[in-house]
Parts: C-alpha cells; sequence; structure tokens
C-alpha cells in the first residue's frame, strides 16, 4: 500500500454509500442492502464492483436507464420456480429478493429456480450464492449484460462477461466461493487500470483488425462503440481453450434470456435503433438447492472441507 494511502473505516464508506443511494431516490432500507452488496465486493478485494462503481449507477438513474425505485413483479410461479420481473429496477434488489425467494422454496420443496427479466446491473454475482450458504444450502446465481465478448474467431462484441458464480457451505469459518467472468476479464478491471492510468495485460481485448488492445482507456472507449471486444476464457481462438469460455459464455445468455422471455445479446446494449439510451433490460438466474435432501448438512460440509484442505496443502507443499 502506498504510503500516501488513506485508511477509512468500513462503516464510514458503507454509510457513505448507503446515503448515496438514498440521494438517488433509493428508499432507506433498499439503500442498505444496496450498500451491503457494494461494499462487500471492496472487502472480498473485486475494486472492479465496489464503491469505484458508484458513479455507475448514479450515471444510469440519471439517464434514466435504471429506475430508482423497484417494482417485483411474478410473471409465472410454480412450487419450485418463479419468473421474474424487475422493471428496471435496482439490480441488487431485485437479486436479493430473487435468491431469496429460491432460498424460501429450496427449503420447503428441496430446490428453488427464479429467473429474472428487465434487471439492471446486480453488483458482483458472488453475493447471491453466499445467501444460500449461510441457509445451509448450495447457491448459484448468473447474468447476462451488454455485449462485450467476441465469439470464437470473431472480434465483434456480442455477449456480456456473463459470470458464473457458485458457492456453499463448508465446515471451515467460511463458505467455498467460486465466481468468476466467462471473459479473461471484465469491463470494471479496465476501468480499475484506467484510473490508476495502467497499461491492461495484452491479450484481454482485440480491435477489429484482431491486434491485441491494452490501452484501458482505448478499451472501455471502443467497447461502446463496437470497435473492441473483450476476450473469452482462454483467449484468441481454440489453442488455449478460447471456444471454451464461449460455450460458457453462450449457457449463461441462454440462462438468463431464454428461460424468461427476456433480452439478449444486442437488445442488451441499452440503446435504441437511433442510438438513444434505453433500459439495459439485464437477466439474471438464481438457484439453490437443499443440501439435507441429499445427504446430512454436517457431512456435506466435512467432505467439503477436505476437499479445500487437501487443494491447499498441495499448493503449501510446492510453495512453502
Amino acid at each position: 500500500m502506498s504510503n500516501n494511502a488513506v485508511r477509512i473505516p468500513v462503516s464510514t464508506l458503507q454509510s457513505f454509500i448507503c446515503d448515496t443511494f438514498t440521494r438517488m431516490g433509493v428508499p432507506e432500507d433498499e439503500a442498505l442492502i444496496c450498500s451491503e452488496v457494494v461494499i462487500t465486493s471492496d472487502l472480498r478485494g473485486i475494486e472492479s464492483h465496489g464503491i469505484g462503481r458508484l458513479k455507475y449507477y448514479y450515471d444510469r438513474i440519471k439517464s434514466g436507464q435504471h429506475k430508482s425505485i423497484t417494482q417485483l413483479e411474478i410473471i409465472h410461479e410454480s412450487p419450485t420456480t418463479a419468473v421474474v420481473d424487475g422493471h428496471h429496477g435496482m439490480g441488487m434488489i431485485i437479486g436479493t429478493r430473487s435468491m431469496q425467494m429460491a432460498i424460501d422454496k429450496a427449503e420447503t420443496y428441496g430446490m428453488g429456480a427464479v429467473a429474472v427479466r428487465n434487471s439492471t446491473h446486480f453488483g458482483i454475482a458472488g453475493y447471491y450464492p453466499t445467501m444460500a450458504a449461510k441457509a445451509g444450502m448450495i447457491g448459484m446465481s448468473f447474468t447476462n449484460a451488454r455485449p462485450s465478448i467476441a465469439p470464437t474467431f470473431g472480434v465483434q462484441p456480442k455477449l456480456g462477461t456473463n459470470p458464473i458464480a457458485f458457492g456453499c457451505p463448508s465446515d471451515e469459518p467460511f463458505p467455498f466461493l467460486y465466481v468468476a467472468a466467462t471473459s479473461i476479464a471484465q469491463r470494471g478491471k479496465f476501468e480499475v487500470y484506467a484510473r490508476t492510468e495502467k497499461t491492461a495485460p495484452a491479450g484481454w481485448a482485440v480491435n477489429q483488425q484482431g491486434a491485441m488492445e491494452t490501452n484501458p482507456n482505448s478499451v472501455l472507449t471502443g467497447l461502446t462503440r463496437d470497435t473492441i471486444a473483450l476476450l473469452p476464457l482462454g483467449g484468441f481462438g481454440e489453442i488455449l481453450g478460447g471456444h471454451k469460455g464461449y460455450g460458457l459464455a453462450v449457457t449463461v445468455e441462454i440462462l438468463c434470456a431464454a428461460l424468461q422471455n427476456g433480452a439478449f445479446l444486442q437488445g442488451l446494449l441499452g440503446l435504441d435503433n437511433e442510438g438513444n439510451k434505453r433500459y439495459f433490460k439485464v437477466g439474471h438466474f438464481f438457484m439453490a438447492i437443499k443440501i439435507e435432501n441429499f445427504v446430512p448438512l454436517e457431512e456435506f460440509k466435512h467432505t467439503t472441507g477436505e476437499i479445500l484442505r487437501e487443494l491447499r496443502a498441495e499448493f503449501h507443499r510446492l510453495y512453502a
């Protein structure tokens, strides 16, 4: 850490975030939830989705692409599933309510799944599986986003960064949590590089001529103009498995669009045919699985813990 760095208490930062959302017109109780999602990102070291993203929400609400008041509507529901329309409200509120709905269904019926349409940016995808893990369940969350990833062998942005998040409890003091975009790096990483005036690594983004782009400001500008695309996990082509990351991104797109009759691909640009700003129409998919319907919870947690400990032991064996 730089000697010039200023340390600010977490409680102060969260209060600032909460107050900011309230000033944007978000109800106080919902602003607190939004601030919890945002500060959790910073606490986990994910700078791309923390307080640095606060202006993103301000700009979207100011432009009319987000609504500060969230009105969730259940379009269709069964004992184990639901389709929800977020009506372009706050993604963090839509996400927490939808994940809780999946958890409640899983508590009664063993499994719960909720598909969401017409949402907005919901923060870090990993926040929602941890809700399930705290309830003694397996949790998963997925979201699509405005186009930024090029298909394998392509250079045109078609798919969002489309993250995958999986979480479950363990017998250790923390749950297991996997969260990753299906691109090598997401847009927020370039925002961090731009703020710190650093060059991004080669191989993360490609221009229309197929050349790698490392200037973060050029990448961020190019993403809005469809002249720059992010590369899927594995990179360009198939040699390092870029087609696998591409396939994962497509899988997320289907889960977050087809099940809820939602927007997809270019339909998520947030622009109309004349280039005017409109709603982003983001889609999500949440799932909760009640572990005790398979094995006793403590047995599951112990097995999961043993897996984690054995994997860490290999790391310590090589690097201790």
